[in-house]
């Protein structure tokens, strides 16, 4: 990272990556094209989980190519009068790979608990009826790394 007074301390770029409300996860294809896409995910053990379709864009291309990022977004603010921005983000870089078994379950677990912690019961019957038709992709977290721009960082 170029600018090091902007870095998140480890243990601040984690605590955003569990608790921001979605990520871009980007991806490439066989043919070099980059693919971001948002999503909806769970930290789990210090990895990332999401869910998607069992065919599809993402899948095709993590099959081609595993290496994957993820990037997430805090909370923002403009500052026009000082042409630029508060801000906080965390960039995860890893390898991406289907998740199977127990381990899909506890990824719709954490999914449901994450997002809908007062309707577990209904997220588990959610679970059961589309179970065919969900995948779960688990990204193994090789790198992170976090930058902000904070109010007391803002220069006059």
């Amino acid at each position: 990272m170029r600018r090091k007074d902007k870095a998140l301390p480890d243990a601040a770029a984690m605590q955003l990556l569990e608790h921001a409300e979605y990520g871009v996860l980007s991806t490439v294809d066989a043919a070099g094209q980059p693919y971001g896409v948002p999503l909806n995910y769970v930290l789990l053990d210090n990895r990332l989980y999401f869910h998607c379709a069992t065919t599809g864009h993402k899948l095709d291309n993590i099959a081609d190519n595993d290496r994957v990022s993820f990037c997430v977004v805090g909370r923002t603010r403009l500052m026009p009068a000082e042409f630029s921005t508060q801000f906080e983000s965390v960039i995860a870089f890893g390898r991406a790979v289907v998740a199977t078994g127990d381990e899909r379950y506890m990824a719709l677990r954490g999914l449901i608990a994450k997002y809908a912690p007062d309707h577990v019961g209904d997220g588990e019957a959610y679970i059961a009826r589309h179970d065919t038709q969900t995948a779960v992709v688990r990204i193994d977290v090789e790198e992170v790394t976090g930058k902000a721009k904070l109010a007391k960082q803002v220069s006059a």
